[in-house]
């Protein structure tokens, strides 16, 4: 579902995917969007008055300081930069998988995050909303049990996106990793934060 942010692309809430055993994704508790720092202040009150319990930044710490977020000195917000300032690869337009490859403990560390986040919604976000954004997003997703496909599907929705990168990362970490709870055990989480993730992203089942 599109969220009327003014100023803001790509923002939606990943409500109503269908996540296994009679299970959908619960409305408000994934959001993602692009960069905030055009948001207007009836926007950055609403989000506020929202009900979100964690502001996820997956931006570089240089994207921080040249637009900083509007939510930084929120109890919420927490920073995390998934990636390093200099690429240790080329990124094929394909594919996450190299992302995938080199920054798994990073990756499982947002997921981290998310599990222990208080009760209320997750808003990730970078500068675009689509590269960063879209790894966590689709990682998290496929923990909550959506099935690649609608993982896929759901990545398209952003603006200038096909399903075809997140279809070939989600295939590379079945292929490579067994699927994406052993990517995530292997980058630090435990059960326990693999189940809060599925217990705080899903409706319970019907």
């Amino acid at each position: 579902m599109r969220l009327d942010w003014p100023d803001c692309r790509n923002a939606r809430d990943l409500a109503g995917l269908p996540a296994g055993n009679g299970r959908r994704t619960r409305p408000g508790a994934l959001l993602r969007s692009d960069d905030h720092h055009r948001l207007t202040p009836a926007a950055v009150a609403a989000i506020r008055s929202s009900g979100v319990a964690l502001i996820l930044d997956l931006r570089w710490a240089r994207e921080c300081a040249d637009f900083p977020s509007p939510f930084a000195a929120d109890p919420v917000y927490r920073h995390l930069s998934v990636l390093d300032d200099v690429l240790p690869y080329d990124p094929p337009a394909d594919s996450y998988a190299p992302m995938l490859d080199h920054y798994r403990r990073r990756i499982a560390d947002a997921v981290r995050m998310v599990a222990g986040a208080p009760p209320g919604g997750v808003l990730v976000h970078c500068t675009a909303g689509r590269d960063r954004t879209g790894v966590l997003v689709g990682v998290l997703l496929s923990t909550a049990g959506v099935a690649p496909a609608d993982v896929a599907a759901d990545y398209a929705r952003t603006e200038g996106c096909s399903p075809l990168p997140m279809a070939n990362s989600l295939r590379h970490l079945a292929q490579r990793y067994g699927g994406v709870e052993s990517y995530l055990v292997g980058g630090g989480l435990d059960a326990a934060e693999l189940s809060a993730v599925r217990d705080r992203l899903c409706e319970p089942a019907t």
